[in-house]
C-alpha cells in the first residue's frame, strides 16, 4: 500500500539540435539546442516553485535526456538524489528514417504515410539497413544486451513492449512505496507511458503530442492510476500555475 500520494512526473527533454533542425532522431545521441538548456531550465524552476521535491529520478541513456535531467535537479538543489538510467527509456528506434529530414521524408513518401510512421500505434518504418554506421551496435552503452535487443526500427507498440517491463520492475515499485519519482524521457517514451497509465485506446494515442520540457503531473492512488494529472505551465513566466487535463489528447 502506499504511505502517501505518489506524485509521477513525466518530462520530455529540452529541444535537441535536431528538433530544431527538423530530423528523426531516434537513438543517434544529439545533444540539446540554446533553447532546449533554456526550456529545462524553466522546467526546473516551475516544479520547484510548485513546491514538488522528488525521491528519486529515472532517464535514458541519450544525452539530450540525461542533460535536462541535470539541468532540472541542478535548478530544483535535488542533484544528490538517486537517479537510473536505462535504454528502455530510450526514444522510439526509427529505423532507416533515424538523421533523415522530415521535410524530405515527407517529399518523398507523402505527408501522410509519414505521419503514420510519426503517431501511429503499429507503423514501423523500413528497418535500418545491416552494416549501417548509424546502428550503434558497438557502443559501450549497450554492451550489455543480448543479440537482437538493439531493434533496427520500432513502432510505438515496440516501443511500449520493451519499456513496459522496466516500467513494472523498477519505476512503479518505487511508487508504490509513496516515493515521489521524475521520468525524463522522449516523446514517443512518454506516449507509451501515459496510454498505460491513463488506459488510452491504440488509436487515441495517435493523438497525443507530448511537448518539449513541459512537466507532466500525475498524483496517483495504490493501484497507480490517476486521481489527477496536469501539466505545469506557467503564464507569465514566473509563478508556475497547474492546468487540470481531462484527457491529454484534449490537450495536445
Amino acid at each position: 500500500m502506499v504511505e502517501r500520494s505518489a506524485k509521477l512526473v513525466l518530462l520530455r527533454h529540452g529541444k535537441s539540435l535536431w528538433n530544431q533542425e527538423g530530423r528523426f532522431t531516434g537513438w543517434m545521441d544529439i545533444d540539446l539546442s540554446e533553447k532546449g538548456i533554456l526550456e529545462a531550465e524553466v522546467a526546473g524552476r516551475l516544479m520547484c516553485d510548485a513546491g514538488l521535491v522528488f525521491d528519486m529520478a529515472f532517464t535514458s541513456v541519450l544525452k539530450r535526456a540525461i542533460r535536462t535531467l541535470w539541468i532540472v535537479l541542478d535548478e530544483m538543489d535535488l542533484m544528490w538524489i538517486p537517479t537510473l538510467k536505462s535504454w528502455r527509456l530510450n526514444e522510439r528506434f526509427y529505423g532507416d528514417l533515424q538523421g533523415r529530414s522530415k521535410a524530405e521524408m515527407e517529399e518523398r513518401y507523402g505527408i501522410e504515410q509519414v505521419l503514420h510512421w510519426r503517431r501511429g500505434f503499429r507503423d514501423r518504418p523500413a528497418s535500418m539497413p545491416v552494416g549501417d554506421e548509424r546502428f550503434p551496435e558497438n557502443d559501450p552503452r549497450y554492451s550489455d544486451l543480448i543479440s537482437g535487443q538493439i531493434p533496427r526500427s520500432e513502432s510505438l507498440q515496440d516501443t511500449e513492449n520493451r519499456l513496459m517491463p522496466f516500467w513494472r520492475d523498477q519505476i512503479a515499485p518505487e511508487l508504490k512505496k509513496g516515493k515521489n519519482v521524475l521520468v525524463v524521457s522522449h516523446g514517443n517514451t512518454i506516449r507509451a507511458l501515459i496510454k498505460n497509465i491513463e488506459s488510452i485506446s491504440d488509436q487515441d494515442i495517435e493523438l497525443v503530442e507530448i511537448p518539449t520540457a513541459v512537466p507532466l503531473v500525475y498524483e496517483l492512488d495504490d493501484r497507480l492510476r490517476p486521481k489527477v494529472h496536469r501539466y505545469l505551465v506557467s503564464l507569465d513566466g514566473r509563478k508556475p500555475q497547474i492546468n487540470d487535463s481531462t484527457s491529454l489528447s484534449e490537450q495536445f
